[in-house]
């Protein structure tokens, strides 16, 4: 009987320690459970300026997009069978960075003049690994404006600079740049003509900061050569008057600008009601006195 109980107490110590183990190790294995990355990369070319691309890094966790931040991606420069490096670059906190090229020509195309890119995510102990490409031919954008019959118009141009030849249907937008929201003018689509062109007309009355607008003409996330952006400036808008009341002496200026008649009213007002609590002191001694 006695060896029945210690065999049992054995047993119970036994499953005991399995259930345990196996516990742990359930923990231990959610807890190393490696999400996802997804990445996104998009072309960016400003004429005289940057060209960049723009880079995204997410997970899906608990069913929710969770920004990757500060991990680190190596972006190559894929030729064929050969990889060339261009460099590395870490995600900010909302999971996105932008990968400056410094020199297009430093990198090398394709016989289709075709650029390849590779993002690759080498991985961590929180995320899988992850790649993305994204492929590009390098095109520009000859704007200006132009005066006909008295109407001004956004004159621009679509080229591929490979091959330096006009490319023909392709939409691009035109717009007034402003402080918080570019403003668009002409049609929703402005496809490019047999000479590679478009004619936009602007309309009058547009105000400007000393009368000089800034356009914008952008070839937005197309297939073949990503977004292109030219600008340019052109006297042709209404000069914004100057209503700023920042040096006046107004209600909602700052202190040192308080208007004449908020210094002088409300001090006189103070010192008239102190004259009279010291005149009725003065009145009430003398009345004790005699």
């Amino acid at each position: 009987m006695r060896k029945l109980k210690c065999y049992c107490s054995m047993l119970k110590v036994i499953i005991s320690l399995f259930l345990i183990t196996s516990t742990y190790n359930t923990i231990y294995a959610q807890d190393t459970v490696k999400h996802k990355v997804r990445l996104k990369a998009d072309y960016f070319k400003v004429m005289n300026g940057e060209n960049y691309i723009q880079i995204g890094a997410v997970s899906r966790i608990q069913k929710k997009n969770v920004s990757v931040s500060n991990v680190e991606l190596t972006v190559e420069n894929e030729y064929y069978d050969e990889i060339i490096e261009l460099g590395t670059i870490k995600t900010n906190m909302k999971g996105e960075c932008k990968f400056l090229i410094k020199d297009l020509n430093l990198l090398k195309a394709d016989s289709s003049f075709v650029y390849n890119i590779n993002i690759i995510f080498k991985g961590n102990k929180n995320y899988k690994k992850a790649s993305k490409s994204v492929s590009f031919k390098d095109a520009i954008i000859e704007a200006n404006m132009v005066t006909k019959d008295s109407i001004n118009y956004v004159f621009a141009t679509l080229i591929d600079r490979a091959t330096d030849s006009i490319i023909i249907g392709e939409s691009l937008n035109v717009q007034v740049k402003r402080l918080f929201r570019s403003l668009k003018i002409g049609e929703e689509f402005n496809y490019t003509d047999d000479k590679g062109s478009i004619m936009v007309p602007v309309e009058n009355g547009i105000p400007g900061v000393d009368g000089i607008l800034t356009f914008e003409v952008v070839l937005n996330d197309n297939d073949d050569y990503g977004t292109v952006q030219a600008s340019f400036d052109a006297p042709i808008g209404v000069q914004i008057k100057e209503e700023s009341t920042f040096d006046d002496r107004t209600m909602w200026s700052p202190r040192n600008k308080t208007p004449y008649f908020l210094l002088v009213v409300p001090n006189l007002l103070t010192f008239g009601i102190w004259g009279i609590i010291f005149f009725l002191i003065f009145s009430l001694y003398k009345i004790r006195k005699s």
